[in-house]
C-alpha cells in the first residue's frame, strides 16, 4: 500500500465500533471477509495522512470522492469484527461541526465558502438516498469526551508506552452490552441526582448512537494521537474512565463532596490538554 507520509497526525481522540461479520448484508459482508485476511492494511494514522493530502489541492477536496473499502479489524473470541472507516460520511459530518472550531477567516483560508457549499450540497443528495446512515467512529479533537469515560472501566485499560519506534497506545475495549448498561446506569443516577447539562446530554447521544449497532459488537476508545501530546509520566497515571465512575458512584451515594473530588481531576487534567491546543 502506497504511504502518503512519514508525518505522525497527532491530537484526536477516537471510538469506535467493531461489528461482527454476520450484522453485515451482502455483498459488504463478503467484502469485509475478504478484507480481513489481508495480511497488510493501513492504521488511523494513514487515514488521517490521507484526508490531510486532500487538503493541500487547489481547491482543497473537502470530503473524498468516493467511500473508503478500508476498515479497522479485530477478532475477539474467534469472531471477526470490523469496524469500517467511513471516511467520506464522517467528513460531510465534520464539516457541519467545524465552523464552531474555526474563527471564519481561518475556515475560509483553509476551506473556502464555495467549497463547503458543493459539500454540503452533496451530503443533502446523499443523505436522501441514505437516510439511516451512521457512522462507526467517533472523532473528538484535543480531548476525550467525558461522556465516552462512562461506557468503559478502568480495569479495561490497556497502556503500552511504546519505544522509539512504535507509539504509546492509551485504550479501553468492552462489549457492547456491557457499554450500553454502563449508559443506562449513568443516565438513571445523573437524571435523580443532578439538573440536565453536557454530561447528560452526551451520554443521551451517545447511547442512541449505540443502539444502532449488533449488540454483540466491541467498543473502543482510543487517545489515538493524544498520546502525542501528554508526557508519559501523565499517561501512565491517567485513570478517567475510574474517575468517572467514581463520580457517579458518589452521585448515588448522594455523597457530593466525593463527587466534586471526581470531578476536579478531571477538570485538571483535560484544561491541561486543552490549553496545549491553545500554544500551538
Amino acid at each position: 500500500m502506497p504511504k502518503v507520509s512519514s508525518v505522525v497526525v497527532p491530537y484526536a481522540a477516537y471510538l469506535r465500533v467493531y461489528e461482527p461479520l454476520g450484522a453485515f448484508p451482502e455483498p459488504e459482508r463478503d467484502h469485509w471477509a475478504r478484507y480481513a485476511r489481508r495480511a497488510e492494511r493501513p492504521s488511523y494514522q494513514d487515514e488521517l495522512r490521507r484526508s490531510l493530502a486532500d487538503l493541500v489541492p487547489t481547491p482543497p477536496v473537502a470530503v473524498p470522492v468516493q467511500e473508503s473499502g478500508d476498515a479497522f479489524v479485530l477478532e475477539v473470541d474467534g469472531v471477526v469484527c470490523v469496524c469500517p472507516w467511513r471516511t467520506r460520511l464522517r467528513g460531510w459530518q465534520a464539516l457541519e461541526d467545524l465552523g464552531e472550531e474555526l474563527p471564519p477567516p481561518v475556515l475560509d483560508a483553509v476551506l473556502p465558502p464555495v467549497v463547503r457549499r458543493q459539500a454540503a450540497l452533496d451530503y443533502e443528495r446523499w443523505l436522501a438516498r441514505n437516510p439511516d446512515a451512521r457512522p462507526w467512529i467517533r472523532t473528538a479533537t484535543w480531548q476525550v469526551p467525558l461522556n465516552w469515560f462512562v461506557l468503559v472501566a478502568d480495569e479495561e485499560r490497556r497502556y503500552d508506552k511504546g519505544t522509539a519506534e512504535v507509539s504509546p497506545v492509551l485504550r479501553y475495549r468492552t462489549p457492547m452490552v456491557q457499554a450500553r448498561r454502563r449508559v443506562a446506569r449513568a443516565l438513571r443516577t445523573l437524571r435523580e441526582t443532578v439538573s440536565e447539562g453536557p454530561l447528560t446530554d452526551g451520554l443521551v447521544d451517545v447511547g442512541r448512537w449505540l443502539e444502532e449497532f449488533h449488540p454483540r459488537s466491541l467498543v473502543e476508545l482510543d487517545y489515538g494521537g493524544l498520546v502525542h501530546v501528554l508526557p508519559a509520566g501523565e499517561l501512565e497515571d491517567d485513570h478517567s474512565a475510574a474517575d468517572v465512575a467514581a463520580g457517579i458512584d458518589a452521585l448515588r451515594r448522594g455523597d457530593g463532596e466525593a463527587a466534586g473530588e471526581a470531578y476536579a481531576r478531571l477538570v485538571e487534567r483535560w484544561r491541561a490538554v486543552r490549553d496545549r491546543r491553545s500554544a500551538n
